[in-house]
């Protein structure tokens, strides 16, 4: 087995690190502090062709595969896991849903504005649906031409940001998840109203919101994919935000390791660095190790997408151990950091807050765990339920 990296991908991945650590990595506690996306750095990623990474270069992008795409938001995320998220649901949710379901025009109209550096977003969870997305409340009716919205969409990721939103509704609401229509809405519809940002814990760069939709008409031609056909498109794009996040984790990780390398080596006690300790030793062995699963499971899945085989699985496997291998080695690192770990003055109590949230973003680990046992039994004949 082969699992080195091809030329092309060993030149993507220095550029991308490059620009995280020059562009990224100077406003990464700006972004945290202000509780803001960092628009100039994302203009600049745009710039870059990030913004649009899996794209075709027919549509403006840059047509590279998962695995390439998978190294870009590793790389932002060692530097600012807010930037990386805000990318991960831009490009794998909004962007690349657009890329399946759309038609020639809807294709054509958007994902080059996508890719230019308009963001997308993707409202699907509601406040009475969360891991349970079949029991959506909204509703989209069609009337006097057009389509009319009401309902709630929270916890909308790039809310405030998007000028572009992927909106799922009930069409047919006696039906569940047979039901479910996506849409295309723009940020200026009437009927479109974004609340206030969300406080969080972590990740405080990432733009979360809650929608309010009322009204209409969204044009007929702005339906994305088939009529009731929904819930399949958003099965397929959490798939692939899943694979996004294992990515993001794994940068996360590598970011927490070395801040406590770093201080370990500089951190005198007793005569000495602390790097002569057993005790942290035994941490960073522990880390350096989980952390190597991790890119193994990603650079796997993401090696399933690319060849076109089903990654549901590996991309479940990969997100739980991953966001666990991140809130870990955080957790280790900010305890080899001892009290300075606690003051915000450190870049580790900022990692240590975003390394929590990715147990929760795209799926909590309840779930994927669900996913994975399901798809083990599923092996010996037995189906289970939620």
């Amino acid at each position: 087995m082969d699992f080195n990296l091809s030329e092309e991908q060993q030149m993507f991945r220095d550029l991308f690190r490059d620009f995280a650590e020059k562009e990224v990595a100077p406003v990464a506690e700006h972004t945290d502090h202000t509780e803001a996306p960092p628009a100039a750095v994302l203009q600049k990623a745009a710039a870059q062709g990030f913004l649009g990474a899996p794209f075709p270069e027919a549509l403006g992008g840059a047509a590279m595969d998962q695995l390439t795409y998978c190294l870009l938001l590793e790389a932002l995320a060692q530097q600012c896991a807010s930037t990386a998220v805000t990318v991960a649901v831009h490009t794998s949710l909004a962007g690349l849903t657009l890329l399946e379901a759309g038609t020639a025009a809807q294709k054509e109209a958007y994902l080059p504005r996508l890719a230019g550096g308009e963001l997308g977003a993707f409202a699907l969870t509601e406040p009475d649906a969360g891991s349970d997305t079949s029991v959506l409340q909204t509703r989209a009716v069609l009337a006097n031409g057009g389509w009319h919205f009401d309902g709630v969409k929270s916890w909308v990721s790039n809310g405030g940001t998007a000028g572009l939103y992927l909106v799922f509704a009930a069409t047919e609401p006696g039906k569940g998840p047979a039901g479910l229509s996506a849409f295309i809405v723009e940020k200026s519809a009437p009927y479109l109203v974004v609340g206030h940002r969300e406080p969080t814990l972590g990740l405080r760069g990432l733009d979360v919101r809650t929608l309010y939709l009322e009204g209409g008409p969204l044009p007929e031609g702005e339906l994305l994919g088939p009529l009731n056909g929904g819930w399949a498109l958003a099965q397929r794009a959490q798939d692939r935000f899943k694979l996004a996040l294992a990515a993001v984790s794994l940068g996360v990780a590598e970011n927490a390791l070395a801040l406590g390398v770093r201080f370990a080596v500089e951190r005198k006690q007793f005569g000495t660095a602390i790097a002569q300790k057993g005790a942290i030793q035994t941490y960073l062995a522990d880390c350096a190790t989980e952390i190597e699963s991790v890119r193994h499971l990603v650079h796997h899945a993401a090696w399933l997408a690319d060849q076109g085989q089903p990654y549901a699985r590996a991309a479940a496997m990969a997100k739980y151990l991953g966001a666990r291998v991140a809130k870990d080695t955080a957790n280790k690192m900010l305890q080899v950091h001892g009290g300075y770990g606690f003051s915000d003055e450190y870049a580790i109590s900022r990692v240590y807050r975003d390394s929590r949230a990715l147990k929760i973003v795209g799926g909590t680990d309840e779930v994927q765990r669900f996913l994975v046992a399901q798809a083990v039994l599923q092996e010996a004949g037995v189906a289970i339920q939620p």
